[in-house]
């Protein structure tokens, strides 16, 4: 949410002011707006919301891989010094890999069925790197080791569905850092494992970082997992970035209505058993987003012809804490919530 002369010399991603629009026949429906936030080497921004926040179109407009009917009408994505919007297919596709690397939800769509392991890995460093099959192949068992993979070298020439689940998400990010990008993004990259598999997991990922200046774009509905791993927090709904703060202060002092009522409805130990509250209401349709504040139906302290007329700017609460609330800096942003 910062202005590009803001930008720290850091910076491996800088998203501003980000636009996404759905082409439709007669018209075009707007599913992301008005999306700014950085990440830095060596840290770990969480991209959290629910379903349909539009989290995940953002990381896939990040690496170039919107789908068809999916646009960018706005704003720019600057990886590593070059805005993606203004590149060309070939140009993406050698940025993926080498600049950016990724890890989705589901290693077996991933993952070729057809191809050993090692090969997928190997594959990476030949095309981006130009190692010959040998080298490649050698770094690919070395990168099954690092991901703690036992037996690398046979195990490389396994093929995916000789893995387990956890197996194939390590294989898929030894696959996805195979050449030391800048950026890693990993989009649920462990909600389809069972809670043994999701720490391991989180702990290798935790691990690469510290052993490189790799930075995490780590998209996520789970905020157990956000308060584990991240350094900072974007939180978003219905299209846009609701709140942004350093985890430690989000977590404590919430200045925006949906994120404390997001943390209000996390489990806690020791709880008396009382229901958790539940956030009321439903999120706005895509595309057909009210005028104002886009939580306003849902929302306990909405005041009528000020929070229901647009757009809703951005507020600094305090050092790299910002709220899209028009009540954040008097109402909000003092009682911890876990």
């Amino acid at each position: 949410m910062k202005s590009p002369a803001l930008i720290q010399t850091d910076t491996v991603l800088a998203v501003d002011q980000l636009r996404l629009d759905l082409s439709g026949p007669s018209e075009q429906l707007e599913l992301v707006q008005d999306v700014s936030f950085e990440v830095r080497a060596g840290e770990t921004v969480a991209l959290i919301g629910e379903s349909g926040c539009g989290k995940s179109l953002t990381a896939l407009a990040i690496l170039g891989l919107l789908p068809q009917a999916v646009r960018i009408a706005g704003g720019s994505v600057v990886l590593a010094g070059e805005d993606i919007t203004r590149a060309s297919s070939t140009r993406l596709s050698a940025l993926r890999g080498s600049v950016v690397g990724a890890v989705f939800q589901d290693p077996m769509s991933s993952l070729d069925p057809t191809m050993t392991v090692g090969d997928q890995i190997a594959e990476s460093r030949r095309l981006h790197l130009g190692e010959s099959r040998k080298t490649a192949g050698e770094r690919a068992v070395e990168l099954l080791d690092l991901v703690g993979i036992s037996n690398p070298r046979a195990r490389a020439a396994s093929f995916p569905f000789q893995f387990s689940g956890g197996m194939q998400q390590r294989a898929l990010i030894a696959a996805a850092v195979a050449c030391e990008p800048r950026l890693l993004i990993a989009d649920e990259p462990t909600t389809a494992l069972d809670v043994t598999v999701q720490a391991e997991i989180l702990e290798l990922l935790e691990d690469l970082l510290g052993r490189t200046k790799m930075a995490l774009l780590l998209v996520t509905h789970d905020l157990g997992v956000v308060a584990g791993v991240a350094d900072r927090v974007v939180v978003m709904y219905a299209g846009q970035a609701a709140e942004q703060a350093p985890t430690d202060e989000l977590f404590a002092s919430p200045a925006h209505p949906y994120t404390r009522a997001l943390l209000s409805s996390v489990p806690q130990v020791g709880r008396t058993r009382q229901p958790l509250p539940v956030i009321g209401g439903r999120v706005p349709p895509a595309g057909v987003f009210p005028d104002g504040c886009r939580f306003q139906d849902r929302c306990a302290h909405v005041v009528p012809g000020v929070c229901t007329v647009g757009p809703i700017e951005i507020r600094h609460v305090a050092v790299e804490h910002e709220s899209r609330c028009v009540h954040a800096s008097a109402q909000f942003g003092s009682e911890p919530s876990l």
